[in-house]
């Protein structure tokens, strides 16, 4: 058994935060309360720390099979853990993609010798070709949480809608990444003053509000529970907002770099800062805030996306797009959103623990009796330094160098430490 004592227990599911114990045994949380006492417990102090469901990502990418010189799901688990996260989704862009039934067994097989949990989707259609759906009742057999291609937008609609009607018939959702390549320059990049100041045209808002508006009112058509991957644009925000208030099952993520820093990252961090969809500007940044704030955005996600320095370190054009983000995500909602007070610590938890769970149907994001004894611990109030030291095979942030709030002290999956600071 272990004893968490003396920690502020946070749990956004049933909005409980109070000064309270809690009692371990095995894979359960026993109890929460006040003075608890078990004898022969491990105790846990948590003294000055904030105690919370372990933190829930529903989009990484972990790069294995076939791209494991970036990263690897054992490499991934390790970063997921030091950055508080207790469950993963990974996406389906490997190589071989997850289209089939042998290669999700094969990954999921891998992916259960982690001490944390790391789940899977499939993708929607045969190796991103965008026409041939995979075999969603034989991929959710064998254990796919979704479907995503996620980095291959839709260009046909009407499979689209063919892939939402398949996912009402077999009650799952579908995650799109929103860009369309007709109205884009070099991607990664977002088209104004920085992109021009490098000499390209990039992509521009439209090129996300215009697929977002198409596969939203689809989405209000077929029923289809639909989930908006790293929302960049103001407009996406507006278009969403609308499309719950008639009714659609949609619901959208952002990704913590953002809503953290702007398109003028690029002329200081270069490559690091270059990302699908791209840092957008400072009235975007503004109008996601203000949907994390009303529950437009009902997720925080981190697209995380390691590259080696070589990929990296290329002139803007050639380099790929993405950066590392399990271990900053919390310090970067700390940083930007709790301190400034755009979000309570609450609001802050609720899109990093229940919210993904109820998106994925998972039993997992909240604390309460015979609930999952899956934590984590932090100081919301200490500053560290960011360095290139990660978890992660890669260091590709733009955020290395900088000072953030937020230290993990544990995360605890499945009753067990699986990090401590």
């Amino acid at each position: 058994m272990k004893l968490i004592k003396n920690g502020r227990v946070i749990d956004p599911k049933s909005q409980f935060d109070a000064m309270a114990d809690v009692l371990i045994d095995g894979q359960k949380i026993i109890a929460i309360g006040q003075d608890l006492s078990q004898k022969g417990a491990d105790i846990i102090d948590a003294t000055g720390k904030i105690v919370a469901p372990g933190l829930i990502d529903m989009h990484v990418h972990f790069r294995e099979p076939g791209q494991t010189h970036k990263e690897d799901i054992h490499t991934g688990s390790l970063a997921a853990a030091r950055g508080g996260f207790t469950t993963v989704v990974m996406m389906a862009n490997t190589t071989p993609t997850v289209s089939t039934v042998e290669t999700l067994i094969e990954v999921l097989s891998t992916a259960a010798h982690e001490n944390i949990h790391v789940k899977s989707v499939a993708t929607i259609t045969d190796k991103f070709d965008g026409q041939t759906l995979t075999d969603f009742e034989a991929l959710l057999k064998a254990g796919a949480v979704g479907f995503s291609d996620d980095g291959i937008p839709f260009a046909d609609a009407g499979q689209v809608r063919k892939a939402m009607q398949k996912a009402v018939a077999f009650d799952t959702f579908l995650a799109l990444h929103e860009e369309d390549p007709q109205l884009t320059g070099v991607l990664g990049i977002n088209d104004g003053a920085v992109a021009h100041h490098c000499g390209v045209t990039g992509a521009p808002t439209v090129s996300e509000y215009s697929m977002v508006a198409r596969d939203a009112m689809l989405a209000l058509d077929t029923g289809a529970r639909v989930h908006f991957q790293h929302l960049s644009a103001g407009e996406s925000v507006d278009v969403v907002r609308f499309a719950k208030s008639l009714g659609a099952q949609v619901t959208s993520e952002v990704t913590p770099q953002h809503f953290s820093i702007t398109e003028e990252a690029i002329l200081t961090h270069g490559t690091n800062a270059k990302l699908n969809p791209p840092l957008r500007r400072a009235a975007d940044i503004a109008k996601l805030i203000v949907g994390l704030q009303d529950g437009t955005i009902d997720v925080i996600a981190t697209d995380h996306a390691p590259h080696t320095h070589a990929e990296k370190d290329q002139e803007i054009i050639k380099a790929p797009s993405g950066m590392t983000g399990l271990e900053t995500s919390l310090s970067l909602g700390l940083t930007h959103l709790v301190a400034p007070g755009h979000l309570s610590l609450m609001a802050l938890l609720e899109k990093m623990t229940s919210n993904p769970a109820q998106v994925l149907r998972l039993d997992a994001g909240y604390l309460a009796e015979n609930g999952p004894a899956d934590f984590v611990i932090f100081d919301a109030d200490a500053v560290r330094n960011i360095t290139d030291d990660f978890a992660s095979k890669s260091s590709n942030s733009p955020f290395v160098g900088e000072q953030l709030q937020g230290v993990i002290a544990y995360t605890i999956c499945d009753g067990e430490i699986v990090y401590q600071g």
